[in-house]
């Protein structure tokens, strides 16, 4: 019998020490003088690529209304468990789409099929590193027989639990998380508010 996947929740950090260039896959961070008083972190991507990631905004289609995949994960730095849509760095060679498509897949066992062009690159954190991404939109079509009993294919490193919730009903959601004690990625409470907004104003 094979054991039990991890439990996000139960993560904690246990020690600190510091990451050679040598661990850090092609990500490594450079110090970055110029010419006004500031200093700032870049952190460097694969070559002729625009992009460090993807974050996918992945849509069951059920009955009941459209549902948004999302996973839990514990992220070290901030020692809690996140609330976070499924997301990736990008291979060398490799689009924002395929990129989208196969990060799905690996993190969500959902096979997925994207429904729009690639939106605008966004920063993540501008006054403090250059990293970005692309947010990459995903119908996942849940009468297809891959996706009635997804399996992720997770690296030995991840610990993520996945789950799903109305869309409709995600501003409200993230709210309700945050009291329970999860962090909220910002793609997702940007995602929720952006909602919220459309909802009051009738856009």
């Amino acid at each position: 019998m094979s054991n039990p996947a991890p439990n996000p929740s139960d993560a904690e950090v246990t020690s600190k020490s510091p990451l050679t260039n040598d661990e850090a896959r092609w990500t490594k961070l450079v110090l970055c003088a110029s010419s006004a008083p500031l200093r700032f972190l870049l952190a460097t991507r694969p070559a002729n690529s625009e992009i460090d990631g993807v974050g996918i905004i992945a849509i069951l289609s059920k009955p009941s209304g459209p549902e948004i995949v999302l996973q839990k994960q514990f992220r070290p730095p901030i020692n809690k468990v996140v609330i976070e849509i499924p997301a990736g760095l990008v291979d060398a060679g490799e689009g924002a789409a395929e990129s989208a498509v196969r990060e799905l897949k690996e993190e969500t066992g959902y096979v997925g099929t994207v429904t729009e062009d690639v939106g605008v690159v966004m920063f993540n954190d501008p006054g403090f590193c250059n990293t970005n991404l692309n947010l990459v939109h995903v119908s996942v079509d849940m009468s297809l027989p891959a996706n009635q009993a997804p399996k992720p294919q997770l690296e030995e490193n991840e610990f993520i639990e996945v789950f799903s919730t109305p869309l409709s009903e995600l501003y409200g959601q993230c709210k309700r998380w945050e009291r329970e004690g999860y962090a909220i990625d910002a793609r997702v409470g940007t995602l929720a508010e952006g909602i919220e907004v459309a909802r009051r104003w009738k856009l």
